[in-house]
């Protein structure tokens, strides 16, 4: 049996409920549910129709400020990026953490670019992977999820010859300018009620409040660790020497394979390899089928039309409105990658570059999978089944919802089913028993 990789509200279908005017009270808050799924869907082909206008005016705004190629590719794609399909909001301190990252990978990168002019990109990429890797343990937990931006824009200046700190500069203010056109674009369009659209008779939307306000830690949880333990425990993760080794040899690996673009295996070590078998799997496949969906749009639109403001706008808008269309929102992002950085960069496509790229990308999975699988693997199936076991605990129900999705993943790929967690039950007291009557 193949694993279906639709979200599970696809799989299932919608619920079936009572006959109208006779439904159950318990089937009310379903229905309700159900009736919402629109909504969603609705705010998603609005999100294509933003992401489509901000692309489409940050590259002509990009080219009047100078910024041209490669420059104008990062603006367009961060543009389409920072738009949320729910049209929420991102914590603000995101953009500027956002520019200091990549300010400062690209920073190191061209540093020792400079510092070793004629060595080879192998030596480069693993110098620049080494600090950077090195630096990413040092990033607070709220900026975590930038580490793999930080190893990324340190190799950009590596990607070509002409790189400067005047370059350095123009891809800061393109992503900027990106960011701000955007956002502001996302703020303009947003409908009355974001989130949902849900009107305010209908109540807020599902998971509003909690995302509004988050549960409190409890008591010695949730402390941030000090620089000295991040460090520590990052040196003391066989998972991070697993990834650091692979992305220094990455490069090399690809060159000796007789890979076109050993780039790409590059980053597929980088952004590909994870903790867990199941975590790696799961960016595995959002590569895969994220990519494959970015490059239908600029297939057809960029060798029939050439590339222009308007092409942009329809490479973007309609990679976006395919995804959504398709029920395949995990994608959203991977496809617009694909489509912006792979192509508003390069122009109309050339017939070597689909073939070789998708070869060597496909060459990174499988050199990642390998590893992820013989070098210290680590089975979130095998943790979760293990925690199933153990008597139920405190924090037993937050840890079998962190390691599901995961655990999850590594049973579909071995055609498996895996029951989600359920929460813990929590037993009614007893009424006080009654004194025995009086013979």
């Amino acid at each position: 049996m193949a694993p279906d990789w639709r979200p599970e509200s696809v799989r299932l279908g919608p619920k079936p409920v009572a006959g109208r005017g006779h439904e159950p009270q318990a089937q009310r808050p379903a229905q309700l549910e159900a009736g919402a799924m629109s909504q969603p869907r609705q705010l998603g082909l609005r999100a294509a129709l933003v992401i489509a206008l901000a692309c489409s005016l940050t590259g002509p705004i990009a080219s009047t400020l100078g910024l041209a190629g490669d420059c104008s590719a990062y603006g367009v794609v961060v543009a389409a990026l920072v738009v949320r399909p729910d049209f929420g909001r991102w914590p603000v301190v995101l953009y500027p953490a956002l520019l200091v990252v990549m300010g400062l990978g690209m920073g190191i990168g061209l540093s020792v670019r400079h510092a070793l002019p004629g060595a080879p990109d192998v030596l480069l990429f693993g110098l620049v992977t080494v600090v950077l890797q090195l630096l990413s343990l040092l990033l607070p937990g709220k900026l975590k999820a930038l580490a793999t931006v930080l190893t990324v824009a340190g190799v950009l200046p590596l990607l070509g010859p002409s790189a400067s700190w005047s370059g350095v500069g123009q891809n800061l203010l393109a992503i900027a300018l990106g960011l701000a056109i955007g956002t502001a674009t996302q703020v303009a369009l947003s409908p009355a009620a974001p989130g949902l659209g849900a009107s305010p008779a209908d109540g807020p939307a599902p998971g509003a409040a909690a995302e509004a306000h988050p549960a409190a830690p409890k008591a010695g949880e949730g402390a941030e660790p000090s620089l000295r333990q991040r460090l520590a425990a990052g040196l003391a993760s066989t998972a991070f020497w697993r990834k650091l080794v692979l992305a220094v040899l990455a490069l090399a690996i690809g060159e000796g394979l007789g890979a076109v673009t050993p780039k790409y295996l590059y980053f597929g070590a980088v952004l590909l390899l994870n903790d867990s078998i199941g975590a790696t799997l799961m960016r595995v496949r959002d590569r895969i089928i994220g990519v494959s969906l970015g490059v239908l749009m600029p297939l057809l639109v960029f060798n029939s039309f050439g590339l222009s403001p308007l092409a942009v706008a329809l490479v973007m808008g309609g990679t976006a409105a395919l995804v959504i269309a398709l029920r395949l929102d995990t994608y959203l992002r991977t496809a617009l990658i694909s489509s912006g950085v792979s192509f508003v960069g390069y122009g109309p496509l050339v017939g070597w570059y689909i073939p070789h790229r998708w070869s060597d990308y496909l060459l990174g999975c499988v050199l990642v999978l390998l590893v992820g699988l013989l070098v210290a693997p680590d089975s979130a199936l095998r943790r979760y089944r293990q925690l199933l076991e153990q008597p139920e605990a405190g924090d037993r129900y937050q840890q079998l919802q962190s390691h599901y999705p995961e655990a999850r993943e590594e049973a579909h790929w071995l055609a498996q089913t895996l029951a989600p967690p359920e929460p813990p039950t929590l037993l009614a007291p007893q009424p006080p028993a009654r004194p025995p009557a009086p013979p």
